[in-house]
């Protein structure tokens, strides 16, 4: 997948710019969107509803001032909570829905999605989520990601039976080499140590790279060498300053 106009590697808001603000909500999204990352990365619950929110955890207790699980809760009930993690300038962010990321990211931007929950190995749930990136118009700048290589290929196959497909990604802390089946893979960084010829492998396969790496700064050079497509951060900006140094030097 590439980004019209934009140099490799992409940089990549894990959670939006979860550094400076309460992950996965719309400050978050919208701060990195204007310090310029090139994708937002977020993760994919479905409530008891079946709408999809940008939530990481099966529970809301951690990033809200509710508790329970996302999956026993109607949207309704999910909208009534601040998600400011404590913070108290941020006490009007709630979880926003799939469909607000949607209109909150340029139509340009890439959007990538990690699939959290294995409620998307039910078809029903692929086609509504195909569905919704297709009223979208998000198909060709949407990534389906998942530690789970079966979420991905189950909504893959939903994509496909309408007539599309999707880019998709693998994750994963154990495997050295590429998986796959896949135009993403998302190592976890210190398997690009263990095998430095992972890139490499990558590219012959005709794959893109980005290592899981929340903090990259301090190892900006070593992706670089190998030829990373994409770098994952917490701070976008931060990120996109240190890279711009290192072109210059």
């Amino acid at each position: 997948m590439d980004i019209p106009d934009r140099p490799r590697p992409y940089v990549m808001a894990h959670r939006g710019n979860s550094a400076h603000c309460p992950e996965n909500t719309l400050a978050a999204f919208r701060r990195a969107i204007d310090e310029g990352t090139d994708l937002i990365e977020t993760d994919l619950h479905v409530t008891s509803d079946g709408h999809f929110v940008c939530i990481h955890d099966p529970k809301v207790d951690r990033t809200t001032d509710g508790s329970g699980a996302v999956r026993d809760m109607a949207l309704s009930e999910i909208r009534k909570l601040r998600a400011s993690c404590g913070r108290a300038e941020f006490s009007g962010e709630c979880v926003p829905t799939l469909k607000e990321l949607f209109d909150t990211v340029p139509e340009n931007m890439a959007i990538a999605l990690e699939l959290k929950t294995d409620d998307f190995l039910e078809p029903a749930t692929g086609q509504k989520l195909v569905k919704e990136i297709e009223a979208a118009s998000r198909r060709e700048l949407t990534v389906l990601l998942s530690f789970v290589s079966g979420r991905v290929q189950a909504v893959r196959q939903q994509a496909r039976d309408a007539g599309f497909d999707i880019p998709s990604g693998s994750i994963t802390y154990r495997r050295p080499w590429p998986e796959d089946g896949f135009e993403l893979q998302g190592p976890v960084w210190p398997l690009l140590l263990l095998n430095p010829f992972y890139v490499w492998w990558a590219h012959r396969k005709g794959m893109l790279v980005c290592p899981l790496d929340l903090a990259p700064d301090r190892r900006l050079w070593y992706y670089r060498l190998l030829g990373c497509d994409a770098v994952l951060t917490n701070d976008p900006g931060k990120t996109l300053r240190a890279l711009s140094r290192a072109e210059r030097s």
